[in-house]
């Protein structure tokens, strides 16, 4: 297996129009490795993982996916190279069922990735086998986000950026969620996790970066983190 990152982002910087976002952003996600973006709300964590997957016309740095420089390639490309996105606001398609939704997601096998199929995804979200019909606008936040992570999961990824999964739904979906990321590691597969909750980030998380505004002001362990009062009340506390 190759030592190399699945994900290596080095002086990353990035722009909407004039405004400065992102200031040398750096940042490591290993083979099978849950990494927890984190930051309060207008921190850089988003446009951190759009400016990854290609989503903004303005980047300087480099960004490489398993050893690959992707940075001047479109999205489609680097989606198409095994790089899966989770956008905070889901964007399920309100018109088509369940398995329409995941049909439009489906790419073919990689080898060394976790392969999925609706089946294996309905045993991951079993709110999801009960619907398969249902038409993704008749859905509720929670069940709309499981079907999002699986028409993503559908592609077959190597690695998966996942932001904010816990914002804004119900307690008992986010414990799906925190259980669905572990199964997911279980799998092999690598996430980069955006997220302002610690507690989430603790459940499922190996390592942590702290951003404010758009520079990372902490990297070290989830533990290292979680004791970290100073870091915590100066970045994270509300």
């Amino acid at each position: 297996m190759s030592s190399e990152p699945m994900l290596k982002v080095s002086g990353l910087n990035a722009f909407y129009g004039r405004a400065h976002i992102l200031f040398d952003v750096g940042l490591e996600v290993g083979r099978g490795e849950v990494v927890a973006l984190m930051g309060r709300n207008g921190a850089g964590k988003s446009t951190t993982m759009k400016a990854v997957m290609g989503l903004l016309p303005r980047c300087q740095g480099e960004v490489r996916f398993r050893g690959t420089d992707i940075g001047s390639l479109p999205p489609y490309r680097i989606s198409r190279m095994g790089m899966g996105f989770v956008p905070e606001d889901r964007r399920v398609f309100s018109d088509l069922t369940v398995m329409e939704n995941l049909d439009t997601g489906r790419q073919p096998p990689r080898e060394g990735a976790p392969q999925w199929t609706p089946e294996k995804l309905f045993r991951l979200f079993p709110n999801l086998g009960e619907m398969p019909k249902r038409p993704g606008g008749h859905m509720s936040g929670g069940e709309q986000q499981m079907l999002t992570v699986s028409r993503t999961l559908m592609g077959n990824p190597y690695l998966v950026l996942l932001d904010e999964p816990s914002e804004g739904v119900a307690p008992v979906i986010v414990e799906q969620m925190a259980n669905m990321i572990l199964e997911l590691k279980r799998e092999g597969l690598s996430i980069l996790l955006s997220e302002q909750n610690l507690h989430f980030a603790e459940l499922v998380s190996d390592r942590a970066y702290v951003l404010e505004k758009g520079q990372i002001r902490f990297s070290g362990t989830i533990g290292e983190l979680a004791k970290n009062e100073t870091v915590r009340h100066a970045y994270l506390s509300v």
